[in-house]
């Protein structure tokens, strides 16, 4: 049995289970698409099936995709790493944060993991008062000197930036500038295109809710991610929150997710979005320490969260993974590139995403 069929397999148990609803599998290894599942149904009330159009908003994995973007402009020598954010949006410096640089925001150790103050989920779509507000924050440490998860912070501080120094909106620079060029333009968004919201899958919970309910409600976790804007499957439905250009999130293709992770250690088709030298910069941990927000060791690179229970043994793969359980990341040493989307929200240990990778891995021989 190949691995388009064992995986297969897996995915039509895990369907036929209840532990998943609707779902995405595909993954490339030295550039070349090995695997492409999809089971299960997008929308259960209206019956409609998954196919490999389907979109899944997958939350944080979409901090995958704006990383991705900011290291193509880099490369492109629009910016540095180490310069302030101040420099290319001078109203961030006010309470402080004049000297907070490029890679303390994507290591998430820039001291600004809290969310504006009374923020409701409409205040998402408002992209110029949301960078006004975030510009006022205060900080909450020196950066550089401890890491917490910049949950909402992390996108419009990087999205920002992007659209000063390239002068268009974020959205557009991920499709001109990340997707089109791999000829994924209809499967990696921020905001989705009203008319492509009826590809969207439709969102359930799992155990997501309660897992998220016993966490302190005074932890700075509720701080970085509001009530009214924590992922959920009521806030993950509506359709003026998945239109809207919101960067810390992602609606994508687990097909296209894949491609674009590829594309980052190697050639796809004959593209490849960043210098080897760059691919393994930013695959270096920046930082191991205890997590302020997620209460845990996580250890960071520029952008991207390293050695996910997803990811295996390999020390050197990078990737983000969304609440709920979609994820998509980059194996360098071993030139394979994996995503996992779906519409069941559900936390450890009832996520799936662990086993499917590593049947993928078993199926293609990467453990051995």
């Amino acid at each position: 049995m190949d691995a388009q069929e064992r995986v297969t397999a897996l995915a039509g148990r895990l369907v036929e289970s209840g532990e998943e609803t609707g779902m995405q599998v595909a993954a490339y290894l030295a550039g070349e698409l090995v695997v492409d599942v999809c089971a299960g149904l997008a929308d259960q009330a209206a019956g409609r099936t998954v196919d490999q159009h389907t979109l899944f908003h997958s939350w944080s994995a979409g901090k995958g995709q704006l990383s991705t973007a900011v290291h193509v402009a880099a490369e492109r020598g629009l910016v540095r790493y180490d310069a302030p954010i101040a420099g290319y949006w001078p109203e961030f410096a006010a309470r402080g944060k004049q000297d907070v640089t490029v890679a303390q925001v994507l290591t998430h150790s820039a001291g600004i993991p809290q969310a504006p103050a009374g923020l409701a989920a409409a205040d998402l779509a408002e992209w110029h008062g949301m960078c006004r507000r975030i510009a006022d924050l205060p900080l909450r440490w020196k950066p550089g000197t401890a890491t917490g998860y910049h949950a909402l912070t992390f996108g419009f501080v990087l999205g920002e930036v992007l659209r000063r120094v390239t002068g268009r909106p974020v959205s557009q620079v991920l499709r001109e500038d990340v997707a089109e060029p791999l000829g994924i333009a209809d499967g990696l968004f921020f905001g989705v295109p009203v008319e492509q919201l009826h590809r969207v899958a439709r969102l359930e919970d799992g155990n997501w809710a309660e897992t998220i309910a016993r966490r302190p409600a005074e932890s700075l976790f509720f701080a970085a991610a509001p009530a009214p804007v924590q992922p959920s499957p009521e806030l993950g439905n509506r359709p003026a929150y998945l239109a809207a250009d919101i960067p810390c999130a992602g609606t994508m293709t687990a097909r296209a997710a894949a491609r674009m992770y590829s594309a980052l250690i190697g050639e796809v088709d004959g593209v490849r979005l960043i210098s080897p030298e760059r691919a393994n910069r930013i695959a270096e941990v920046a930082t191991a320490d205890v997590d302020r927000v997620l209460g845990v060791p996580v250890p960071k690179g520029l952008g991207y969260f390293l050695g996910l229970p997803e990811t295996g043994p390999s020390a050197g793969a990078f990737g983000c993974k969304g609440s709920g359980g979609s994820v998509a990341f980059a194996d360098p040493a071993r030139g394979f590139a994996f995503a996992f989307t779906h519409n069941r929200l559900a936390a450890p240990p009832s996520d799936c995403a662990v086993e499917i990778a590593q049947e993928v891995r078993e199926a293609l021989r990467l453990d051995g």
